[in-house]
């Protein structure tokens, strides 16, 4: 008897042109196009280093900077501290990476509050998509909206609910 996966029957995969790419070097299906020993056509040369002018944060894993670099806004404000919390830990901790997601959301507010602060009021509705959203994808803007009220009215039911006790 078969043992079925997810109950499907078993496929017999044989059948499937170039299926298998680490069998034999005979039966694979590029290699006349491989070459061994590989060709290197340019010399690995290391670029010379970026000038740096801003705070750049590095990952402990890699304490060196590397020669180029992306340095258009550096790390300001109640975001870019979460953004030096974060790198203080390495790439494999999971605190790394929602303290980066929790300064993106922070620097979102930041710039609103910045905005606000010049005396320009951001139009939020045309920033997120909505008049595109509505007209490539009327169905999923409707279920966004419903879940939204949805979780809007639990909320404000929950903290009247509270206030009464």
């Amino acid at each position: 008897m078969a043992v079925f996966q997810h109950g499907r029957p078993p496929v017999d995969r044989s059948a499937i042109q170039g299926w298998g790419a680490d069998l034999d070097r005979k039966n694979r299906p590029a290699y006349p196009m491989e070459r061994m020993p590989q060709r290197l056509d340019a010399p690995l040369t290391q670029p010379e280093p970026q000038a740096q002018h801003v705070e750049v944060l590095v990952s402990p894993e890699r304490p060196h900077m590397t020669p180029l670099f992306g340095s258009p806004q550096p790390p300001s404000g109640l975001s870019g501290m979460l953004r030096r919390a974060a790198f203080k830990t390495t790439e494999n901790d999971v605190r790394h990476w929602l303290l980066l997601l929790l300064a993106d959301r922070v620097n979102v507010v930041e710039g609103l509050a910045e905005d606000l602060a010049r005396g320009h009021v951001p139009n939020i509705f045309a920033e997120m998509g909505i008049k595109a959203e509505w007209e490539h994808n009327r169905v999923g803007l409707v279920k966004k909206v419903a879940v939204a009220a949805a979780v809007a009215g639990v909320g404000y039911y929950l903290l009247k609910r509270r206030g009464e006790r």
